[in-house]
């Protein structure tokens, strides 16, 4: 789906204490028998390194489930709390196939991603790659043997300009993902694509109600952007009626929530981390890839799970009528290149 033009009527907006939108989301917590599995998934993969393909919530039994390729680092794993899965290639091994797809894959209409479940690299192709592109495609896949596979998608992979709460910039409508701030200072996150086309935005269509400036924004190869409040006051930590009390790292399988300005609430799974998706406009990496739907104006609006920020929409197909693949630029590299935090 394309940009999204401003809708002139039906739209409720927020004014200057305008708030990035989501509600209550389910997200794995911990027990007493197992720590956080976000936090428990990245101190592993610092731990294993290159050595794992990465790790996924198993819901039959509600455990963290990490790949390893050695008994002695399934010893590690499992002495952290975690489940070890033995695995014939490793981390460093689907990379190299991830590599090799991005030499000879790179048509607009795809993605890749690791799958740590099936211990492949899922190559994602759209409706678009036809002819000549999907032979380029498919001989590319056929040649990497069993680690990678070819998943055909419905629709089209697009940016999905225009989320959380409404904003509008330019001629086109985005979302606003998060408030953070700087000390004193306070801004909001959205999706960099929609930083990239407009210097000002506005809680009103009809651009007489000004939220604030874009200070910086980041598109392609990342996908987030920070805009500067120009009233004064401080906006609402929360999104939607949910406290943001933290920002975290995604987790495969684990269950997350998503508002945007065109189709509001929806949850689904992440099924990927550190994807790459080429869009026409360009590509992009290090995404989080989940089912859960969105359409054109949803862009930059909020992932979490829980009182933890995940991510900002960037795009993906499909529709919320009949399901997609969706991808979120991770809300801590935002975070940090700015210098931010919510609160």
């Amino acid at each position: 789906m394309r940009f999204s033009a401003p809708r002139r009527a039906g739209l409720i907006v927020a004014a200057a204490g305008l708030v990035g939108g989501t509600l209550f989301a389910a997200s794995a917590q911990a027990s007493a028998s197992q720590p956080d599995p976000s936090q428990l998934a990245t101190k592993l993969a610092g731990q294993l390194g290159s050595r794992s393909a990465g790790a996924y919530m198993d819901h039959s039994t509600n455990k963290l489930v990490v790949t390893v390729t050695s008994t002695s680092d399934a010893n590690a794993v499992r002495a952290a709390g975690a489940v070890p899965k033995t695995v014939a290639l490793s981390g460093a091994q689907l990379q190299q196939a991830t590599s090799s797809l991005e030499s000879s894959a790179k048509v607009p209409g795809t993605a890749w991603a690791v799958d740590p479940a099936t211990d492949q690299v899922v190559l994602s192709v759209d409706s678009t790659v036809t002819g000549a592109k999907l032979a380029q495609v498919t001989s590319a896949a056929k040649s990497l043997g069993s680690a990678v596979r070819v998943n055909h998608v419905p629709g089209t992979f697009t940016t999905k300009l225009s989320g959380g709460d409404a904003i509008y910039g330019g001629q086109y409508r985005c979302s606003l993902g998060f408030n953070v701030r700087s000390g004193s200072t306070y801004y909001f996150l959205t999706a960099g694509h929609c930083g990239n086309i407009a210097s000002t935005w506005y809680s009103n269509s009809g651009h007489t109600s000004v939220l604030g400036n874009t200070q910086s924004s980041s598109f392609p190869n990342n996908d987030f952007a920070i805009v500067r409040y120009t009233a004064t006051g401080t906006p609402s930590g929360t999104v939607g009626s949910q406290d943001i009390a933290s920002a975290g790292n995604a987790t495969v399988g684990q269950t997350v929530t998503r508002r945007g300005s065109t189709t509001g609430i929806h949850s689904g799974r992440v099924t990927a981390l550190n994807a790459t998706v080429n869009y026409a406009e360009g590509s992009v990496r290090g995404m989080i890839q989940t089912t859960v739907c969105a359409e054109g104006g949803d862009s930059g609006g909020s992932l979490y799970a829980g009182s933890v920020a995940l991510g900002l929409t960037s795009g993906g197909s499909g529709n919320c009528s009949s399901g997609g693949t969706t991808f979120f630029q991770p809300v801590t590299e935002a975070l940090s290149t700015y210098g931010v935090s919510v609160y």
